[in-house]
This record gives C-alpha cells, sequence and structure tokens, in this order.
C-alpha cells in the first residue's frame, strides 16, 4: 500500500518547489557535489591515462561500477534503516576524505595503476550507500505534488554539472596537475555538506513506518517485495531498468566511437553532447514550470518510444548537423521519460521503502550499465555502430511497451 509524506514543518503550503528554500538548499548541496563528481573522473582518467595504457586507464575508471552493482540494494536498506538524510551526510564525507586522501597521494608519489583502482573501488563501495540515499532524499523534503518539479530541478543540476564539471576539471589539472584536480574534486564534495546538513525532512505519516528493524537480508527480501506487490512498481522498476539498460552504452562509449567513425574530431562529438545536454535540460525546464504533466505514465512511455527510435537512428545521421538534432531530440525524450518515471517511484514508493525502491530502480543504470561498455566497444568493432545502436535501442525500446502493457502504470498520474 502507498503510503504518504508529512512535508517539512516549515515549508507553507502551496509553496512550488522552486521556490522553497528548503528545496533550493537540498538543490545547491546536490549541484556542489554533481560537479566535484564530474571533477572527480576526470582527474581518475587523466591519472590512469598517464600511468598506463588505454585499456587499462578503461578497467581503472570501471572499476567503481562493480562495487556498486554489488552493493547497492544493501545502500539502499540503509538508507531507509538510518534515513536519507543522514546516510547522504555521512557518505558525502567519507567521499570528501577519500577523494582528498587520493590527492595527497599523488601530491607526495606518484601512485601507480593498483593505487588508482582502489580508489576508484572504494568511491564505487561508498557510492553504493550514498546513491540510493541521495534518490531517496527529495521524496522526503517536497510536498506529494511538487515531486514532478524537484526531479525537473535534480534534472537541471545534472546538466549544469555536466556543463561546469568538465572546464573544472580540466583548469585543475592545468594549475594544480592530477593532485590539484583531486583536491577541487573533494572540495566541491565538501562544499555540499554546510547547505545539506540545513536540509529538513518531512517525517513519515503517522502509520506509514515499516516493519522492525531486522536483518539486512530480511529488509532488502522485505522491499523486494514491496514493489513486487505494488501493481505501478513492478512494471515501473522493470520499465526504468530496460532503458537503462540499452540507453547508457550507446550514449556514452558508442557515442566516442560514432564520432572516430565519421571522422566528426572532437569539436563534432562537442555539438552532439552539446545537442543532448540541451535537450535534456529543455525537458528539466517544462517539468519545473509545469509541474505536473497529465497522464505520466503514457507521457513516459512515449517520450521513452520517441527516444529509442532517435538513438536506432543517430548511428546512421551522416553529418554533426543532423547528428546534433537528433541527440536534441533524444535528449528531450530521454530527459522528460526519465524524469516522470523518478517522479511516479518517489510517488509511488512507501515512505519506509524509498531508500530500498530507489536502490532497485537506478541499479541498473548506475551499477549495471556501465559494465556493458566492453560488449559496446567489441559490438563496433565487429558490427559496426549501426547494429549496436539498433540493438541497444531496441532493449530501451521495451521499456515503453512495459509501460503500456501495465494498466495501473499506464494510467498512473503523478499527484
Amino acid at each position: 500500500m502507498t503510503t504518504t509524506l508529512t512535508p517539512p514543518a516549515a515549508a507553507p503550503h502551496g509553496r512550488p518547489a522552486h521556490r522553497d528554500p528548503n528545496v533550493l538548499r537540498w538543490l545547491g548541496g546536490y549541484l556542489s557535489s554533481a560537479v566535484g563528481d564530474n571533477v572527480y573522473y576526470i582527474a581518475l582518467s587523466w591519472a590512469a591515462v598517464q600511468s598506463g595504457t588505454p585499456a587499462q586507464a578503461g578497467l581503472v575508471t570501471a572499476a567503481g561500477a562493480l562495487p556498486r552493482a554489488l552493493l547497492m540494494l544493501g545502500g539502499g536498506v540503509v538508507a531507509d534503516r538510518y534515513g536519507p538524510r543522514r546516510v547522504v551526510l555521512g557518505s558525502t564525507a567519507v567521499r570528501s576524505a577519500l577523494v582528498l586522501t587520493a590527492a595527497v597521494l599523488l601530491l607526495v608519489a606518484s601512485p601507480g595503476l593498483w593505487t588508482l583502482g582502489a580508489v576508484a573501488v572504494l568511491f564505487g563501495l561508498v557510492d553504493a550507500v550514498f546513491l540510493p540515499a541521495a534518490g531517496a532524499l527529495p521524496g522526503r523534503i517536497a510536498a506529494r505534488d511538487q515531486l514532478a518539479r524537484v526531479q525537473g530541478l535534480r534534472g537541471l543540476a545534472v546538466r549544469l554539472a555536466n556543463v561546469l564539471g568538465g572546464p573544472l576539471g580540466g583548469l585543475g589539472v592545468a594549475l594544480g596537475g592530477t593532485a590539484g584536480a583531486f583536491g577541487l574534486a573533494a572540495l566541491l564534495v565538501g562544499m555540499s555538506l554546510p547547505l545539506l546538513f540545513l536540509v529538513r525532512v518531512g517525517d513519515p505519516a503517522p502509520g506509514a513506518a515499516g516493519p522492525a528493524r531486522r536483518a539486512l537480508g530480511a529488509e532488502l527480501r522485505d522491499g523486494l517485495r514491496h514493489i513486487r506487490r505494488d501493481p505501478v512498481l513492478r512494471p515501473l522498476v522493470l520499465a526504468i531498468a530496460l532503458s537503462d539498460l540499452g540507453f547508457v552504452g550507446p550514449m556514452n562509449l558508442g557515442l566516442t566511437l560514432l564520432a572516430q567513425q565519421r571522422d566528426w574530431g572532437t569539436a563534432g562529438l562537442g555539438w552532439v553532447l552539446a545537442g543532448f545536454g540541451t535537450g535534456a535540460g529543455a525537458a528539466s525546464v517544462l517539468l519545473t514550470w509545469r509541474g505536473r504533466i497529465p497522464r505520466a505514465g503514457a507521457v513516459a512511455a512515449l517520450a521513452n518510444a520517441v527516444s529509442a527510435v532517435a538513438v536506432a537512428a543517430l548511428a546512421l545521421t551522416p553529418s554533426v548537423p543532423a547528428a546534433a538534432v537528433t541527440a536534441l531530440v533524444i535528449g528531450v525524450s530521454a530527459g522528460l521519460a526519465g524524469a516522470l518515471c523518478g517522479a511516479l517511484v518517489q510517488a509511488r514508493a512507501g515512505a519506509a521503502y524509498l531508500g530500498r525502491v530507489t536502490s532497485v530502480s537506478t541499479l541498473v543504470g548506475f551499477g549495471v550499465a556501465p559494465l556493458t561498455f566492453p560488449l559496446v566497444g567489441a559490438g563496433v568493432a565487429l558490427w559496426g555502430t549501426g547494429p549496436v545502436f539498433a540493438a541497444c535501442a531496441a532493449i530501451s525500446g521495451l521499456a515503453g511497451l512495459v509501460v503500456l502493457g501495465a494498466r495501473d502504470l499506464r494510467r498512473a498520474e503523478l499527484p
């Protein structure tokens, strides 16, 4: 049964999320942490490339995905057991300290690939706890009728972090080397702590408490049963997993390989990425402005279908302008589908289960999908970008069919 949340007491009734100081404090902390993450990944990639071959560097940068894939479900239990705000604060502090330690190691010595790989694995371990809590926190800071706006604001923060992270990471490397870039990442992640500390969270409404605390495995099974028994969450989580599984590979490594095959160069790749970012940002602005999209389930299915078709078409575009326009369509449709699905998860999951439901719904996107990059690379080498993009688009497109085939999800509305 879906439970309700009591909004933070200080938030006046009817105040939209983008005007709520509590939500804006969360947004500032989330943005600072996300920019720091981008700088960290640039610093890690740069240090790995300097220490080994491109293949070895790829293994180092992907090392953090494995502990996320293995432990994220347990991280969801931790978020529900101790509260997402407390877990976010603790894991953010650990993440900042870990990256700062890497900066000190790089400053006093020249750590090899094994050391960098260890840093990546440890960061992934902390991420396995941080990500479910960070994903559950929006559902505890705003009223239910503001969840779509909160997802829109979150999408804007992600887009802005992607825009700022690259230049700041490059600036950190240019001014202070890899140690300076790691230090900047630690500072940005750490700067989110004061803002997140001031964020107030709502408590579960009376009668919405989950089961008494038990062993981690028992609580995890309880969360999985909660998803399985809910006629909206069950197909929604499956749809999100299929969408992420087919989308992440071609729009990350696959896009780089496509640019190489087409001889677009880094400038051309930049224009295509700019098109995608512009489209995704536009979708976030739309949700933030409107606050609610009628027939959210059906609209998410349609947007997902458009995104899948556009991903397949991207591999067939002959020029940079055509690819940029196609990427713009992908950004709008995928951004809208992702935000709506995220808002539906927040609205439907019981207050006591937000962390566990979030961990399951984001497991593929953050943990499993990055592990498919070697398969995408091998597939492109064997068959080219066209068949690989088409196959991935077909997997992603199955998400829309799942939504349309589930009556309760197809008819789902946001509060």
